[in-house]
């Protein structure tokens, strides 16, 4: 018996060494890239944070396509702006699904977080879904939401500019859940508001950690005991905590849309879109969490960029100044001058932020659904591919001093967000912030007139300067100090913002107290803004694009 146990054994380990003596190698065929280690591959070479740095250098060593083995798991690296339009926009058919990444999806995500969805029946019908709520004429109808919202961050500005991150995110949230469940966050300390934030932090930390990286890369380790994998719990409450404050805001909703009480949104197009498809409670709660959980948090940290390259490039906020005096003088700025020629530079400093400032800076991996060829290397089916927004954002060849921020590089620059990623020419796209191929962001025409907006009043109305410390010393923010995981955003830093004069101080003023008419006592609209469609919900049959 004890003889039959020990044959048993020898050949477990015969068989598992057979299995991993080739884990960790670069096969022949594939991109070069730096020298791996058995079974572990280039693991113990990417750095714990700034990963978009250490990719970047590669790059600069192995070419515009390279690869790292990271245990069973192969990553192909983009670092080209040509090589993303081959791949991702050119070959969209076969690398549109997303790879495995067990904690950030399976596990943080339970599977139902449209970002990280892979591609098949299901994303396309939630992709439809999406684009009844961002295609352009729908984006225009926000108009309303985005004016009441954007007012108020600025009377909260004015009053309290100490607190300008908070008030901004208050901003895109408030405006997020208008547009997606029909309500208004009118306070930054509201606790949907800070569960929200805190959820999609969480989210983005451990979806960017070395511990989910280690159980894609050895997936045998997902069966270690519960006890053993701390990650593993901890994604499991972020999960929870997201799926919950989702599932809690879909019942509001619903109930309110089968009242007949609900105000025009989002949801109301999913309730219907349950109807006709039969998705589950929640599936349709996380399409609305996830809506509302894009569009709150990136906008937030796109803006909280701008505002510091306002601090660290006076010459661009005197520019920029000088056009929202030239087209609004002593009027409040307003949309409706959203494609006015006169005010490119503000237009140019909204796709300079998304160029200068990328919050997805590593892109979100694509994944081809079978093998294929590039440049004569072997691309597997199942690869993470991943495109260093970083990398091609800050490449000379595109763009002169690509540290410096400077909007006039877009002047001549009169593309939308949309158009651009759809031209052509990808030397002359604007940037690579919203994705590519079939999974472009569908809200770029949302973002393209709520940063429009934000930026034009803001530099309107205020002057951004350097606080200094108790010693009369400037305090510089370091534009390259990134926090986050997935999603980055500079470091909060201390400023000096003041009003331009009086005069515009008390225009923002007028221009809150015309918003208040349409509140009620709990600050909610009143009745419905004029031209507000009920829902854009609409099963569009022209495909998955935007």
């Amino acid at each position: 018996m004890a003889s039959w146990y020990f044959t048993l054994l020898v050949a477990a380990v015969v068989y598992t060494v057979f299995k991993l003596k080739g884990v960790g190698r670069r096969p022949k065929g594939f991109p070069p890239g730096p020298p791996t280690l058995p079974i572990i591959g280039n693991l113990h070479q990417i750095p714990a944070k700034k990963q978009y740095l250490q990719l970047q250098k590669w790059a600069q060593t192995y070419g515009p396509v390279y690869s790292l083995i990271l245990g069973t798991q192969v990553m192909i690296v983009l670092s080209a702006d040509i090589a993303v339009k081959d791949l991702l926009d050119k070959r969209s058919a076969i690398y549109s699904s997303r790879p495995e990444m067990y904690i950030g999806n399976q596990v943080a995500s339970s599977g139902l977080r449209m970002v990280l969805m892979e591609y098949g029946e299901t994303w396309r019908q939630i992709r439809r879904i999406f684009h009844g709520l961002l295609h352009l004429k729908a984006a225009k109808s926000y108009m309303p939401y985005q004016d009441l919202e954007s007012t108020s961050m600025m009377i909260a500005v004015l009053e309290e500019p100490d607190l300008i991150f908070d008030h901004i995110r208050r901003y895109t949230n408030s405006f997020s859940t208008q547009i997606v469940y029909g309500f208004r966050t009118p306070r930054i300390d509201d606790p949907r508001l800070l569960k929200l934030y805190k959820n999609t932090e969480d989210w983005s930390h451990v979806t960017a950690s070395a511990g989910a990286a280690l159980l894609d890369a050895f997936p045998v380790l997902r069966g270690l005991p519960e006890v053993a994998r701390p990650l593993y719990r901890h994604a499991r409450r972020v999960a929870d905590m997201t799926v919950g404050l989702s599932m809690e805001m879909w019942g509001e909703i619903k109930g309110r849309v089968k009242e007949g009480t609900a105000k025009p949104c989002f949801c109301v197009g999913v309730v219907k879109a349950q109807q006709d498809e039969g998705h589950s409670d929640k599936m349709c709660a996380m399409m609305a969490g996830t809506a509302m959980e894009a569009s709150s948090d990136t906008s937030a940290s796109t803006l909280a960029g701008f505002i510091q390259a306002m601090v660290l490039y006076p010459e661009a906020q005197k520019a920029a100044q000088a056009t929202a005096d030239e087209v609004w003088g002593e009027e409040f700025p307003s949309l409706a001058d959203f494609e006015n020629p006169k005010a490119q530079y503000i237009r140019a400093c909204v796709k300079e932020t998304l160029r200068w400032m990328p919050t997805a800076i590593l892109g979100i991996p694509h994944s081809p659904v079978r093998d294929d060829e590039y440049m004569g290397y072997k691309i597997p089916k199942g690869a993470a591919v991943v495109y260093n927004v970083w990398a091609i954002h800050m490449d000379p060849n595109r763009h002169a001093n690509p540290r410096s921020f400077d909007p006039s590089r877009y002047m001549d620059d009169f593309t939308s967000s949309s158009e651009s990623a759809q031209n052509p020419d990808v030397s002359k796209r604007d940037h690579f912030t919203f994705g590519a191929g079939r999974r472009v962001c569908s809200g770029m025409h949302v973002v393209d007139r709520s940063l429009f907006l934000v930026i034009a009043r803001l530099v309107w109305a205020f002057d951004f300067g350097r606080a200094v410390d108790e010693n009369g010393r400037e305090i510089v923010p370091d534009q390259d100090d990134l926090v986050g995981g997935l999603l980055v955003q500079p470091r909060p830093f201390k400023m000096r913002i003041t009003p331009r004069s009086e005069a515009r101080a008390a225009k923002v003023r007028e221009a809150w107290e015309g918003c208040k008419k349409l509140l009620d006592e709990e600050e909610q609209w009143r009745g419905v803004p004029i031209g507000m469609p009920y829902t854009t919900y609409e099963m569009d049959t022209g495909g998955e694009g935007v």
